[in-house]
């Protein structure tokens, strides 16, 4: 399976234009045959997280999903995207969304670990596991951001049976070791697929590092961005999840029981 990745500068508070450029980049990932098009974290939105909160009517937001949707079905490709979600009790928290190629939502996922006191200001913690779904026969699961540096989150993916994680996240210049060191770990030591879409340029303020990656689960790099612009493409092998966990039974050899006792 073709998978895409954009990494792109967002304008905070701008959806529309964002939105552009999210089209813009679905109909060349469908031109090219991908399936799947990941987009970084809060990208429709810009990520600015107290303005956002400050400045961001909760009611777009049924406009925008469906400005997405209609994405997804006018050029045939799934895609991930991530807003901001109003809770039933006015909490925010930061999601993320898989649409097939109908526009049809298959799983959701809200962010587990918030980074940063502006993160912490604007938006609440969710505490769901990720679920997995069948996505072109892979089973896919995802995570946000932060979410993906704690061993704890992916491994739960994994142990969920999740062969294939999305991870949109917006990585500020300076964390270089997040794509290179650590998502290369997260990948091998749960051997899954790994695809990390982050922001570039200048947003509100913060410089964001690029540098998006999609790792194999033999920790291998399939295609690495560079600090600007990109859409970066991925051949999935549907296979080689299996493969590995077949070669090294990590998930299978785990001792949780053992785990929780050393806790207490």
């Amino acid at each position: 399976m073709l998978l895409a990745l954009l990494q792109a500068n967002s304008a905070v508070l701008d959806p529309e234009a964002n939105c552009a450029v999210i089209d813009a980049a679905a109909r060349e990932a469908a031109a090219a045959g991908a399936r799947v098009l990941l987009t970084p974290e809060l990208f429709p939105v810009g990520y600015a997280p107290r303005k956002l909160r400050s400045g961001l009517d909760p009611e777009v937001l049924p406009t925008l999903r469906a400005t997405l949707a209609a994405t997804a079905r006018r050029h045939g490709i799934g895609l991930v995207y991530s807003l901001p979600r109003v809770m039933a009790e006015g909490d925010w928290q930061i999601s993320a969304t898989l649409l097939d190629a109908n526009g049809e939502v298959l799983l959701e996922y809200g962010k587990v670990h918030l980074f940063g006191p502006d993160e912490r200001a604007a938006f609440s913690p969710a505490a769901e596991r990720p679920a997995v779904v069948d996505f072109q026969g892979i089973p896919t699961s995802m995570v946000i951001c932060y979410d993906v540096e704690f061993p704890e989150a992916v491994r739960a993916a994994a142990a969920g049976g999740a062969e294939l994680l999305l991870v949109p996240t917006a990585l500020a210049h300076g964390f270089d070791d997040v794509p290179q060191v650590l998502l290369r770990a997260r990948a091998l030591e749960s051997q899954l697929t790994v695809a990390y879409a982050n922001h570039s340029g200048v947003e509100d303020g913060c410089r964001f590092l690029g540098g998006s990656v999609i790792a194999g689960p033999d920790g291998k790099l399939l295609a690495a961005a560079g600090e600007g612009p990109q859409l970066l493409f991925a051949d999935v092998d549907g296979e080689a999840a299996k493969r590995e966990r077949a070669a090294v039974p990590y998930l299978d050899e785990r001792r949780p029981d053992v785990y929780r006792a050393w806790e207490d």
